[in-house]
């Protein structure tokens, strides 16, 4: 825990709060004084209310500009004429523009620490078309009261709530509905003319808006789909059996809701090395420093390592490695379970490794036939595992000579003494001869007790040569 990068975070939460109070104040002013100078809900007997509220708002505005907008750069930028020239105590008058920059600021800063921003971008595109709608009607009865209310069908008629009705004639005009009466005057049809257009050039950009908005959302669903299809259009011209292909369809469909993608390194390699650095750390560093074989070496490489873990997710069932194959990874276990098979008929499960375990280190280095793998593992369950290749590390170990003969001197260490290749076949002859002298010869002389000591003698002795092999 770094005090100096919570204390940052701190501010950072103070600063967008206070923008969260700008943008309130900001949106009094955008909002209501459209309808203070055009419908008649101002009046002297309620102005001081209006007033105290202005007031209040243009207090804000000036600890905003005087406390948190005081960096060289918006003096020298010519942003503080501007907000000093926007403050009036006249705020009926005062459309408060230049307040707009901490409006976006604070859009900006919210989609940033939100994890699904596009539900706010959404809540914030259909509030610009709500607030066109807003405008229009404040001009509609700004209209109205100029022709003369009720004067003609086309104006307001003055019964009812006239910002409900109003606004109900501008949803009408700006999503084009129709059924509206039709204006008589000069000065209704040019008005009208005018709202047509601007309606229909308003709704279309707020419609594209969402459409990109929704897009952007589901981009990578869209994603995912695509490789999906053509997965399966690939398994389908090559005819592969319908059992790899349910394997391969649950792989996507569990490495996608796991994960949110389908190849994490396709994301990082957008990242400054510095980023990926960091991830890296938070991710796996708690893992691998725990593993002896590391313990000890260079700090930078084992930073250097932790870029080049690749994550990678088995099905139940998969084979992670198999018995006598040449090992050529090492492998940390992110999430899940994974079983050590052996025995007789290579289906013993020896041990179960969970979340945190490590193996197939010794086999990066290839000290003493201890490159071979020894058992077979398999994931039990969905099992999402860090693998680092044998070649990435080699690359690394070039720059680091001291950390090499350290981890060449361990690996020595956990293979010796008595693990290594010649004697390794010895062990395995010594371990079947116990278990089958007393499941072939043994087991017609003896009743069922005795026989079933037998056979736990003969597997734990067994056992007992089997642990003197060498780590996967």
């Amino acid at each position: 825990n770094n005090p100096n990068r919570t204390h940052k975070i701190w501010q950072n939460l103070i600063y967008v709060l206070w923008l969260f109070l700008v943008t309130l104040a900001w949106n009094w002013n955008v909002w209501l004084i459209p309808v203070r100078c055009t419908y008649p809900y101002q009046t002297p007997d309620n102005i001081y209310i209006w007033l105290v509220v202005d007031y209040l708002c243009d207090f804000i505005y000036i600890i905003d500009m005087f406390l948190f907008q005081t960096r060289l750069q918006f003096v020298r930028s010519g942003d503080i004429i501007v907000s000093i020239c926007d403050f009036n105590p006249f705020s009926v008058v005062n459309f408060q523009k230049a307040k707009y920059m901490s409006f976006f600021e604070f859009n900006d800063r919210l989609e940033a620490i939100l994890s699904k921003a596009y539900i706010y971008r959404v809540i914030r595109t259909t509030t610009y078309l709500l607030y066109s709608l807003h405008c229009n009607s404040c001009l509609y009865y700004w209209a109205s009261d100029y022709e003369g209310i009720g004067s003609t069908r086309w104006t307001y008629t003055g019964l009812g709530n006239s910002y409900i009705r109003c606004y109900y004639f501008a949803v009408k005009t700006l999503i084009t509905i129709g059924g509206l009466p039709h204006p008589v005057t000069l000065f209704e049809i040019t008005f009208q003319l005018l709202n047509y257009f601007s309606g229909v050039f308003a709704f279309s950009i707020m419609i594209g808006q969402m459409r990109d908005v929704v897009g952007a959302a589901t981009a990578g669903k869209t994603y995912y789909r695509a490789y999906m299809d053509g997965t399966i259009k690939y398994m389908n011209n090559y005819k592969i059996s319908k059992d790899v292909q349910n394997r391969i369809k649950t792989w996507y469909e569990y490495t996608w809701k796991s994960q949110g993608m389908l190849d994490e390194q396709e994301l990082l390699v957008q990242l400054p090395d510095k980023m990926r650095l960091d991830i890296a750390v938070d991710v796996s560093y708690s893992i691998v420093s725990k593993v002896p074989l590391f313990q000890g070496c260079d700090l930078q490489m084992i930073y250097d390592m932790l870029k080049k873990l690749r994550s990678v997710v088995y099905l139940p069932g998969d084979y992670v490695c198999k018995k006598g194959e040449i090992g050529r990874a090492m492998y940390i276990i992110k999430d899940g379970e994974v079983q050590v098979l052996g025995g007789p008929d290579g289906k013993t499960v020896l041990v179960t490794l969970r979340a945190g375990s490590v193996f197939g280190e010794i086999s990066l280095l290839s000290v003493g036939g201890g490159n071979r793998r020894t058992a077979d593992v398999v994931a039990h369950g969905f099992a999402n595992l860090f693998i680092l290749d044998k070649k990435d590390l080699n690359d690394i170990l070039i720059h680091y000579p001291e950390s090499q003969k350290l981890l060449r001197k361990k690996a020595k260490s956990v293979l010796a003494p008595g693990c290594t290749l010649k004697n390794i076949g010895s062990l395995m002859a010594l371990y079947m001869f116990f278990y089958w002298v007393v499941w072939l010869l043994i087991e017609p002389l003896l009743d069922q007790k005795i026989f079933h000591f037998g056979r736990v003698f003969a597997h734990v002795t067994g056992s007992i040569c089997f642990e003197k092999l060498p780590k996967m």
